[in-house]
């Protein structure tokens, strides 16, 4: 198993590269360009699906034969607006050239072909409000599983102000025990605003086996291989992650950490 916490590889060009073979698991894949206006990045997906996202900046994309045109609206993923995503099934070839400066992030999970390209977002997509307080936080739903988007993928945006938790109570979802639980590794994208600004990550077993607190900052990945994972934004600093999901079934099903589950049954009000 890889450290959890990944360094991206410089400024310019591919800055995170994270397949499952260098995870040390088996589904979930993570890369992000970082490009200036002109330059150009492409794959072959190979047996795995992906999902472009455009987190900052516009680009000219085509995938899978078909021009897309320029994707991108946000010029700051603070901004919040939903982003423009384009999801590439498996044995195809993408490629995007900087229209501006960009930031795209290539999340990927076996495919099995059962989905055609196509855009998503920013139309359907709508920053929802989830959590009270302290816990309030904001997401962007890309590719959950009630949109039938994916074969393998879950992607979702989460947008945390300053000092609230997010990913919180303590959740977990590795064990395939599905409709109980589903087994799904994890990784969070992270920024921070302002950017020289840090977060809080935790990601422990209630066992004690992994037991590790990093302080993440800007354009950090964390990987979640098992066990609970909540993070926080200080004070004077906002946090966004982008998440990536895959297991055996396209399903989201956790367990809030029972010592502190009392904290969801408190702040949910009964049905």
């Amino acid at each position: 198993m890889a450290g959890l916490l990944v360094k991206p590889d410089g400024t310019r060009g591919k800055v995170h590269d994270l397949t499952p073979e260098r995870a040390g698991w088996g589904y979930v894949g993570f890369g992000l360009y970082r490009l200036a206006a002109g330059e150009r990045a492409a794959e072959a997906t190979g047996g795995r699906e992906a999902i472009l996202v455009m987190v900052e900046g516009k680009a000219r994309l085509a995938a899978a034969g078909q021009d897309w045109g320029v994707l991108g609206e946000r010029m700051d993923v603070f901004e919040k607006t939903p982003p423009h995503c384009l999801y590439v099934p498996d044995h195809a070839d993408w490629a995007a050239v900087a229209e501006t400066d960009c930031a795209i992030a290539v999340c990927t999970a076996p495919g099995k072909g059962g989905h055609p390209a196509r855009r998503i977002g920013p139309g359907g997509i709508t920053l929802t409000r989830r959590g009270i307080g302290a816990n309030t936080r904001f997401i962007n739903n890309i590719a959950m599983e009630n949109e039938d988007y994916a074969d393998s993928l879950l992607v979702t945006e989460v947008f945390t102000p300053q000092g609230n938790w997010s990913s919180y109570p303590p959740h977990r979802h590795d064990e395939d025990d599905f409709p109980r639980m589903t087994y799904l590794e994890e990784t969070y994208y992270h920024r921070l605003n302002p950017a020289q600004g840090y977060g809080i990550q935790r990601v422990f077993t209630e066992d004690g086996s992994l037991d590790e607190t990093m302080a993440v900052a800007n354009h950090d990945l964390v990987l979640v291989p098992k066990g609970h994972h909540p993070c926080g934004a200080p004070y004077g600093y906002e946090m966004y992650y982008l998440n990536v999901m895959a297991g055996p079934i396209r399903k989201w099903r956790f367990a809030n950490h029972p010592d502190h589950d009392w904290i969801y049954r408190r702040d949910t009000p009964a049905a």
